[in-house]
């Protein structure tokens, strides 16, 4: 055999290994590895995962593991996992099953408002990996509180309902870093300018607010409700609202779950707690809930007029009916009263 031939023949098994090999690689790389039906799914990583657990986590929606295996060996994954919350599309392949796996997915974080911190961190445990207790921990930390102006009562305050971005494996520690910054935000110059005009600070708004946001859910009604508790505010009147005296029971009685719908004499009278604004003056010592940001500029921007009472309407639902003076006020209670009374609302 001459040299010629001999180098052809070499060139020929060369390219055939070649293409074995492309093949090989192609196959274990480039075709689609994927056992959902799903657009699109997310894998969840705990925190000091090892590869093994994340292949354990990754199986239901891999079709070959020894694929996946193969390519996350070659881009180094086995050695660098990564933690947290990962996209995964369908019919991706080996190779951008690991990259996918290397891009951690932001978490949209939302919450609306909550009567209570524990409830808070339940709503937020759900959506994030450190658990209730370790949220709990960071909230209510002595320290933290402290540096940022709040106590055990008013702690609630510092959580504005909104929706937040976090990377889902973030810490209990600095997602109340994150919430802190997040209300300093918040309060910008302007608000702060609009409470001190009321002769409030923020915190006291927020208290405020929590009521304003229990008395309706209607937004545009707000700002008149913010401006009765203001009128009485201004002429030391107590704030007789029903909601905080509601919470002063929940509270009490340590179930926040129960449904209370109308409030007695005996209630408003014999519910003894900071908390119970008919027979205590002023504000209640935190909010009565988490306002959302509706409620806090309809404080902020309350609505100027001489109503001192209102009145759940039954003519407009949802809506009250508001008085300037008691004996205004009477009729509107009275027909209240005589409307849940033939509903046979009883609590």
């Amino acid at each position: 055999m001459n040299f010629k031939k001999l180098i052809a023949i070499i060139a020929v098994v060369g390219i055939v290994i070649a293409g074995i090999i492309t093949f090989y690689v192609y196959n274990k790389a480039f075709t689609a590895n994927t056992t959902f039906n799903q657009k699109e799914v997310f894998v969840y990583v705990p925190s000091n995962s090892t590869y093994e657990q994340v292949k354990e986590i990754v199986s239901p929606f891999v079709k070959d593991m020894d694929k996946f295996d193969f390519v996350a060996q070659k881009r180094d994954y086995a050695s660098n996992v990564k933690e947290g919350k990962f996209l995964l599309k369908k019919n991706m392949t080996s190779f951008d099953i690991v990259r996918a796996m290397k891009s951690n997915v932001p978490v949209k974080l939302a919450f609306n408002n909550q009567e209570t911190l524990g409830k808070l961190a339940q709503r937020l445990a759900t959506q994030m990996e450190p658990d209730s207790t370790s949220l709990m921990k960071a909230f209510t930390n002595p320290e933290f509180m402290e540096t940022n102006g709040f106590d055990d009562d008013t702690i609630l305050a510092m959580f504005i309902p909104n929706t937040y971005e976090f990377y889902w494996n973030t810490s209990a520690d600095k997602i109340a870093d994150k919430m802190a910054s997040e209300y300093k935000k918040f309060w910008n110059e302007e608000r702060i300018s609009k409470a001190l005009n009321k002769n409030l600070t923020p915190i006291q708004v927020s208290v405020l607010a929590s009521i304003v946001h229990k008395e309706t859910a209607k937004i545009d009604e707000r700002p008149r409700i913010a401006g009765v508790y203001l009128n009485r505010l201004e002429q030391n009147m107590p704030l007789q609202a029903d909601p905080t005296v509601i919470f002063a029971m929940k509270k009490a009685s340590g179930d926040f779950d129960q449904v209370i719908k109308r409030v007695y004499s005996k209630d408003t009278q014999g519910t003894i707690s900071p908390y119970n604004t008919y027979i205590n003056l002023g504000l209640p010592p935190g909010p009565i809930a988490m306002p959302d940001i509706s409620a806090i500029d309809a404080v902020l921007n309350a609505e100027k007029h001489d109503y001192i009472y209102f009145c759940a309407s039954v003519d407009r639902m949802g809506y009250h009916d508001f008085a300037s003076n008691y004996a205004a006020h009477q009729v509107n209670a009275r027909k209240y009263a005589e409307w849940v009374t033939k509903l046979g609302i009883n609590r």
